[in-house]
């Protein structure tokens, strides 16, 4: 599914492409006019600096979560009991803000209850008063997210997935193929589990569940639902039963909780201060 922008307080950093983009004008300019080696040295300089201000790389986590392997490869019964391979979840996505970690939670919430932010990306299981565990998330597009609290009537391992008529009518390339259902299986978008999200006793069409594309987490990529990796939700999955309340954060809540963030280039977010300080010339 195609990145769209995120609503909300996040900031974009631009990329190296619309800075390399200026340099090459003048410099196209410099060569039909015949200007020195002066100028085109002074050009490359300019360049140069410009591929400074490159943000750094996310920061790979080393926290306790990744070091107790439950990031590793798993190994599941599938809906009609055949073993199913769940691969490690690569390095290079296991990020401080995508990993799970006990953490100081500052909501009102009560214990027991989910609390998903999708401007920060975020999903905290309240576990005790001031503490939850906190997990990285893949959100919706903007105007794609849910909004406002639900519960948890349905839970499913390895569940099936059929696109809503909406998303066959808008994307039809896309899901038409689709629009009579996808069984459970390691390909299927809601991975290894799914809890459905319900409001006055009626489904939302909105689910926290698993994916088969774990380099979407702590992104902007899904069609709104919420997104972990495989092996979150399934650890989730046992934590909580059904009943459970999900509350979903609005804009305003999460600037006043998370603070203001940054998105970097390569999709990710980033706390505003540490996004500057990351782009300064080094």
């Amino acid at each position: 599914m195609r990145k769209g922008p995120l609503l909300g307080p996040v900031l974009r950093v631009p990329t190296n492409r619309n800075a390399a983009s200026v340099a090459r004008a003048p410099r196209r300019a410099a060569l039909q006019r015949g200007t020195t080696m002066r100028i085109a040295s002074l050009l490359l300089a300019t360049v140069l600096g410009l591929a400074a201000c490159a943000p750094s790389a996310p920061t790979v986590t080393s926290n306790p979560a990744v070091a107790s392997g439950v990031y590793g490869a798993r190994t599941d019964s599938g809906p009609s009991g055949e073993p199913i391979e769940i691969h490690a979840v690569r390095k290079a996505y296991l990020t401080d803000r995508n990993t799970r970690q006990r953490v100081a939670y500052n909501g009102p919430e009560e214990p027991g209850t989910i609390v998903v932010d999708p401007y920060a990306r975020f999903l905290y299981h309240v576990i005790a008063p001031g503490e939850a565990m906190r997990y990285g998330v893949a959100v919706g597009q903007a105007g794609k997210n849910f909004q406002g609290t639900a519960t948890i009537n349905r839970k499913q391992a390895w569940p099936s997935w059929t696109p809503t008529a909406n998303m066959v009518r808008t994307m039809p390339d896309l899901y038409g193929p689709l629009k009579n259902g996808l069984g459970g299986g390691i390909d299927n978008p809601l991975g290894s589990r799914a809890l459905y999200l319900y409001k006055g006793g009626r489904d939302t069409l909105y689910r926290i569940h698993g994916t088969m594309d774990p380099s979407s987490i702590g992104k902007a990529t899904s069609a709104g639902c919420i997104r972990m990796f495989n092996q979150d939700i399934m650890d989730l999955f046992e934590e909580v039963p059904t009943g459970t309340p999900v509350k979903v954060r609005t804009q305003a809540e999460s600037l006043a909780l998370e603070g203001p963030l940054v998105e970097m280039p390569d999709g990710y977010l980033q706390p505003a201060g540490a996004a500057q300080t990351a782009s300064l010339p080094r």
